[in-house]
């Protein structure tokens, strides 16, 4: 009789914490947001990456009438920035702007300060930029095919250029290779500006990199694109093959951005700002500002942004391997 009037006891004890912290949840998303917000940016000042959270920030603000703080973060290739918003407090008031390196990262460092799947939770896929494979204007490389053909006879003779071992244009061009059986040699640049520089000026030959970096230089004439890599052809450059149909099957590389959020935050905030967002991404104005940076607004629930980085993670755990980089 007491065993069963202490089981009794303890069973009301569990279900009214249970109750109690359900109803705090509930009370949080109700009220959430009651006080500033800060969306973190792992990259200095300028750039997509800002821009996506100060141009959310700016709705967010507007559509709830709190303040929206964009900080700028930058270093170690996204890290700092990142880990400190994994450990930031898990109550929706600390965002993460998210991009390539996020996926990339545990595979190209030794350790990190964080479990990128266990620290963060997905909030939304903001947008993708397509990588464009880019030649010099006078190259007499004029297709894929050619690209293939030329670096099939002469194995390590083509050279193209890189933001660096493990930036999203190196690692394309790894996948690039990897796929199509070729091998090509690396020059890496401190960036995409003196390498697309260099490429207008003939010092290497081909490269890749994301159309808001590409964009100015094909505007200018100085350099030509040879194919883009997304799954069907772009609307923001019709004209231009995929190199899926131009003899790489299934090739396809972006860079993207979205947001993320310290693991642990309840899950009726997470969907808040997940379904703010979209309406956000949907707005004209936004749509503007995003086609003319050469990005192409996504959005989403959470679970897909989850799966979305998951099979990124994957494929980039490949790729680094195949690289031969060795984590910092």
């Amino acid at each position: 009789m007491k065993v069963h009037l202490k089981l009794s006891i303890l069973s009301l004890v569990f279900g009214m914490l249970i109750s109690s912290v359900g109803c705090v949840y509930a009370q949080s998303a109700d009220s959430y947001p009651d006080k500033p917000i800060t969306i973190v940016v792992p990259y200095p000042p300028g750039g997509f990456n800002d821009t996506l959270g100060r141009i959310v920030g700016k709705k967010l603000s507007d559509a709830w009438g709190k303040t929206v703080v964009v900080e700028n973060k930058p270093g170690a290739g996204t890290v700092i920035g990142s880990n400190y918003v994994a450990k930031s407090a898990p109550d929706g008031y600390t965002m993460l702007v998210a991009q390539f390196p996020f996926s990339a990262n545990p595979y190209l460092y030794k350790s990190l300060p964080y479990d990128t799947l266990k620290a963060f939770t997905p909030v939304i896929l903001a947008g993708r930029s397509p990588m464009v494979l880019v030649v010099n204007s006078n190259s007499p490389i004029k297709t894929t095919g050619d690209l293939l053909a030329l670096a099939k006879a002469k194995p390590g003779s083509v050279n193209y250029g890189s933001s660096g071992p493990g930036s999203s244009n190196h690692l394309s061009m790894v996948l690039f290779e990897s796929m199509s059986g070729t091998s090509l040699n690396q020059v890496p640049y401190k960036g995409s500006t003196p390498l697309l520089t260099d490429l207008a000026g003939g010092q290497v030959e081909v490269a890749f990199d994301a159309y808001p970096h590409v964009r100015p230089f094909l505007q200018s004439g100085k350099i030509r694109p040879i194919a883009i890599a997304t799954e069907s052809r772009s609307s923001m450059m019709p004209e231009v093959p995929t190199i899926n149909e131009s003899g790489v099957k299934g090739y396809e590389a972006s860079s993207w951005h979205g947001f993320v959020v310290p693991a642990g935050t309840p899950s009726a905030v997470v969907d808040k700002l997940n379904k703010q967002i979209n309406l956000i991404l949907k707005q004209d104005d936004i749509k503007k500002t995003f086609q003319e940076q050469g990005v192409v607004p996504d959005g989403g629930t959470s679970p897909q942004f989850e799966i979305f980085i998951k099979k990124q993670m994957e494929i980039w755990k490949k790729v680094v391997a195949q690289s031969g980089i060795t984590p910092e």
